[in-house]
């Protein structure tokens, strides 16, 4: 390649999902709806939670937390696609590519990370209920968010300062609606060989050690259940994990379809359909999986509107 083409490039070209111009139309108001939806319910959770004395306990603390996450998550890649479809175009500047990477590392681990202390709180609820309030305590609360949210920032630093080292062609087109990682690496004009490895190395650590926890806890979780001898006693301890369940399983679900679809098919196109269902969709199921499955919290919704 010739020399000329490594300039720094100022700015990249997002694919998107579809180059069809008829589709354009239909992707906006379907991501539009989904956006809505998303911020709307989450912060309809968040207020609900707040203004709900009742409400004020760990697993609720935890749950305002992934709500306020999943707001932000969302709200990394989607605002930015709508403008390009709505403007026509498909340009996003080199800073505007690396903030996208930087906070979508940061919310999708921190979703990662609250899950686990979620169940970690289940764990303790159903294990030890009678020293719950005394583990669980507003401190550990607080300092089990902060320590997420210190880890999670410092792991994407770690990903956006080697970053900053590699060069990019002018013109260089990104197969995707948004700054993925793995994807900007692909198309980078340099070596990525350590970039790669930090990716495989942090991912692999921050995936494996939360849903380690997440299974160590569920399985504690269901050995204390085999032991209770009442038939009601076991619905309604696991009853109050059954929303965290399904959007455990949603998550990591729709995660692990993302990685196989992209490991079995070289089409980057149906990668980036892939992803959506946990960029967008996941974030926009957990309110209605928490307030369709949660008394108090269709309770806490319904004293808020009414």
């Amino acid at each position: 390649m010739a020399a000329g083409n490594h300039t720094e490039a100022s700015e990249f070209l997002l694919l998107g999902l579809s180059e069809d111009p008829e589709l354009q139309p239909l992707l906006c108001g379907v991501f539009l709806s989904m956006y809505l939806v998303t911020v709307f319910g989450n912060l309809l959770i968040i207020l609900a939670i707040s203004s709900d004395s009742h409400l004020h306990t760990p697993m609720y603390f935890f749950l305002c937390n992934l709500s306020f996450v999943d707001v932000c998550f969302i709200s990394t890649t989607i605002p930015k696609m709508l403008m390009n479809i709505q403007a026509q175009r498909k340009d996003i500047s080199y800073i505007g590519c690396l903030t996208q990477v930087y906070f979508f590392i940061i919310f999708s681990g921190m979703d990662n990370f609250l899950l686990t202390v979620m169940a970690y709180d289940r764990f303790v609820a159903i294990c030890h209920p009678l020293h719950y309030m005394i583990i669980m305590n507003p401190r550990l609360c607080v300092l089990l968010v902060l320590m997420s949210w210190f880890i999670i920032f410092w792991d994407s630093l770690l990903h956006i300062l080697p970053l900053r080292w590699l060069t990019f062609c002018t013109g260089t087109e990104i197969p995707h609606f948004f700054c993925e990682l793995a994807q900007v690496l692909k198309v980078a004009c340099s070596d990525t060989l350590i970039n790669n490895i930090i990716l495989y190395v942090t991912t692999a650590v921050l995936a494996v050690f939360p849903l380690t926890g997440i299974l160590f806890s569920y399985s504690q979780i269901v050995s204390s259940l085999m032991k209770m001898s009442s038939a009601g006693g076991k619905y309604r301890a696991f009853s109050t994990c059954g929303s965290h369940l399904s959007v455990v399983s949603l998550y990591y679900g729709t995660g692990l379809g993302v990685y196989l679809s992209s490991a079995v098919t070289h089409s980057s196109q149906r990668s980036s359909i892939a992803s959506v269902m946990y960029t967008v969709v996941t974030p926009m199921l957990n309110p209605f999986i928490y307030s369709l499955r949660n008394k108090d919290v269709k309770g806490a919704l319904r004293r808020l509107l009414g």
